[in-house]
């Protein structure tokens, strides 16, 4: 919810689109374009770093950008049958980008993110980037008779009320699940760390845990991981181990129908582990009642990746909220987890596990975001 609201309110413009379009658009509009590269080039030439955010909107450059739009506008108005669809797109997404830079204070960040083209070319792309969109979504909450949010894991409450800009006096109805905590055994194993520097360490004791509850109650398992190459590495590993498990794995951009496949072979009377990345296609949406799927295993906190872009958000959190870590990476990493922990009980007649490996998991204050129903168990051994 919180993503897709942001995502409302940023834009971004890609430096190879403008020199492509200079080589093959008509006199006017090329000269128009050509100056907006100047000022383009201008700004990351005094950049030092391949990444780097600043605390304002390029002024000169917005300035050039909507004289292009101006430009490009009359172009099309003189010449309607000759509308080149990749100059359109440019003139669409320039005016986005104009719009959101006219929203720009300090809920935004503005970036540049350098790169070698080729000899000693250099492109960029620039992004505006909405950090908090409270400003943008609570006059429409308010101008409502009622607005109703609805979800399954929005904990905790104050961090959506401030980056959702929910009036202070909302209510709040934490409806009971219609699950017991006897259908779901939510397992935490603390004795493995899935942290970076811990994960060659880690592969053998997740494989050997999953083939042991396998083993145990053999079914369908979803096994989540942070990343694709974590979980090549535990795949390769199980498949060279235990042979007699069955193995399917999600793929790197994966189509509809190969989705649907790796959904298929959840049936009734299968058994083996999927294996997916958290907070992708497989982690939330999904529906497989009953012998479909019997267990979960979750070998990752969920915390967005570390780069240059979330620790900007960080330290625009900390300054707004005081949370920095919390809002960027906790928050949104456990409400990954939690989602991919609710394919398992699908309804009142469901029984199944949940393990979640990683020794954060047994921290206070990770636990507290858990669903109120789940009475999780430790495992040290």
């Amino acid at each position: 919810m919180v993503e897709r609201a942001r995502q409302m309110y940023s834009a971004s413009l890609d430096q190879s689109q403008l020199k492509a379009l200079i080589q093959t658009s008509p006199e006017p509009v090329k000269k128009a374009l050509q100056r907006l590269d100047r000022q383009w080039n201008a700004l990351h030439k005094v950049q030092p770093a391949a990444y780097q955010a600043y605390s304002a909107a390029p002024e000169k450059l917005i300035g050039s950008l909507n004289q292009c739009i101006s430009t490009i506008g009359d172009h099309f108005n003189e010449h309607p049958q000759a509308v080149d669809g990749t100059l359109q797109g440019f003139y669409l997404e320039a005016i986005g980008f104009a719009r959101i830079a006219e929203l720009f204070d300090e809920h935004f960040i503005f970036d540049i993110t350098r790169r070698e083209a080729g000899g000693k070319r250099i492109l960029s792309r620039l992004s505006l980037r909405n950090v908090v969109p409270a400003r943008f979504i609570r006059p429409r909450l308010t101008a409502a008779r009622s607005t109703v949010l609805f979800s399954a894991t929005l904990n905790p409450r104050h961090y959506y009320a401030d980056l959702l800009g929910l009036p202070v006096n909302t209510a709040w109805i934490d409806v009971g699940s219609p699950f017991s905590h006897d259908q779901l055994d939510v397992r935490i194993v603390s004795r493995i760390s899935t942290r970076f520097t811990h994960r060659q360490a880690s592969l053998a004791p997740i494989v050997e845990l999953m083939a042991e509850q396998f083993e145990a109650r053999p079914g369908n398992y979803l096994a989540f991981f942070s990343s694709f190459d974590y979980l090549q590495q535990v795949a390769e590993l199980m498949a060279q181990t235990h042979p007699h498990i069955t193995l399917w794995q999600q793929a790197r951009g994966m189509g509809e129908s190969e989705r649907h496949a790796f959904l298929d072979r959840f049936t009734l009377s299968s058994q083996g582990i999927g294996f997916a990345v958290l907070g992708g296609a497989f982690g939330e949406g999904i529906d497989l009642p009953g012998a479909r799927l019997i267990g979960a295993f979750i070998a990752t906190l969920g915390l967005p990746q570390l780069n240059p872009v979330n620790e900007q958000f960080k330290q625009r959190m900390a300054a707004l909220f005081g949370a920095g870590y919390d809002y960027t990476y906790l928050y949104p990493g456990v409400q990954k987890v939690v989602q991919a922990a609710g394919r398992v009980i699908r309804s009142q007649s469901d029984r199944g596990v949940v393990m979640l490996i990683d020794d954060r998991f047994a921290e206070h204050k990770v636990k507290q975001l858990f669903p109120a129903w789940w009475r999780p168990e430790t495992s040290t051994a």
